[in-house]
């Protein structure tokens, strides 16, 4: 019986690299997302460059040009969020990230995954974020017409401020001493 509970104890405790599946999925889609930010603002500048020579057409206003480029923020922030997952998953499931580069005082924050609480209160922040920025670029696409347009926009822009300020509320700021 305790040969048993043995192996079934060691089977339980390798069972923990199956995750390295999620990890490496979420690591190659972050690279696959990064690499469609950047693919889109060199076709965003592709367009402005065009305007500025006159090669090309001038059907885009700068102001859709500026939500162009907010819709590339979305696609950088949403290759971090899966980044956070991936390196989260590894050091919850796998190993603590020990490179010789990354020594325990220069680590950043988002790398420093004590458990699985931390994991999705970081991916949260950043999926607030990315709410945001996606606000933000609505806000530029949509014709204003009303005075209730307007006021609909101004309560929706007090909303989002509220969220984000609930989000970091439980952070207290450090202050540092003075120089000297």
């Amino acid at each position: 019986m305790r040969m048993a509970k043995n192996i079934f104890e060691t089977f339980l405790c390798y069972s923990r690299f199956i995750t390295l599946f999620a990890v490496l999925g979420a690591l190659f889609s972050s690279v696959i997302m990064f690499i469609k930010g950047t693919m889109k603002i060199v076709s965003i500048s592709v367009i402005f460059w065009g305007q500025i020579t006159g090669t090309h057409d001038t059907a885009h206003s700068s102001d859709t040009l500026v939500a162009l480029f907010v819709s590339s923020v979305d696609i950088y922030l949403f290759a971090t969020v899966l980044l956070i997952f991936s390196t989260g998953l590894y050091e919850l499931f796998i190993s603590k990230v020990d490179s010789a580069c990354l020594h325990q005082q220069s680590r950043p924050n988002w790398l420093k995954v004590g458990s699985l609480d931390d994991l999705k209160s970081s991916l949260g922040k950043v999926i607030l974020m990315i709410l945001i920025v996606w606000f933000f670029e609505q806000s530029l696409i949509i014709e204003y017409r009303t005075a209730l347009d307007l006021l609909y926009l101004g309560v929706s822009i007090l909303l989002v401020s509220a969220a984000l300020f609930l989000t970091h509320g439980g952070h207290t700021s450090r202050k540092r001493p003075a120089a000297e």
